[in-house]
């Protein structure tokens, strides 16, 4: 049975999906973000096989996500985050202002976040880029853009 190509689909999510559909490759960038950067931290937090991480690590460089930088003589290295990879994070940040309403049941969220500029704890809020409305799902129309499907 063959794989999609979501790559090649004229939709951005599908496009996202590509690079990390799967469920453990959104993890690594959350661990890699929280400053786990070796090859030994992130198996030992998430408890992934080593073939798995090391398919999915080659997976995010190979994407443009994530970059190695050697730390040793041996073939060892910490993994970065890129510009791209920076930009995906804000996407899972979204993800867990989701998940923290919707799934954190009366124990709360399991992580806060302190934002640099004020000091203060906060949660992600989308905005409107031109405005600065607060924009949501039913605030928007979907139209064609220059790269849609014919």
């Amino acid at each position: 049975m063959q794989r999609t190509k979501f790559g090649e689909m004229a939709c951005s999510i599908a496009r996202t999906l590509d690079v990390i559909g799967e469920p453990w490759s959104p993890l690594i960038l959350r661990d890699v973000w929280a400053g786990m950067s070796r090859f030994d931290q992130l198996q030992a937090d998430l408890g992934i096989s080593r073939k798995v991480l090391t398919e999915r690590l080659n997976h995010l460089v190979d994407q443009g996500v994530l970059e190695r930088h050697p730390y040793d003589r041996r073939p060892r290295y910490e993994y970065v985050l890129t510009a791209k990879g920076a930009e995906l994070v804000d996407l899972l940040m979204v993800m867990t202002s989701w998940g923290d309403r919707w799934l954190a049941g009366e124990s709360g969220p399991p992580a806060l976040y302190r934002h640099h500029a004020c000091g203060e704890i906060s949660s992600v809020d989308l905005r409107c880029a031109h405005c600065g409305e607060t924009m949501h799902a039913g605030d928007v129309d979907l139209l064609p853009g220059p790269g849609a499907a014919a």
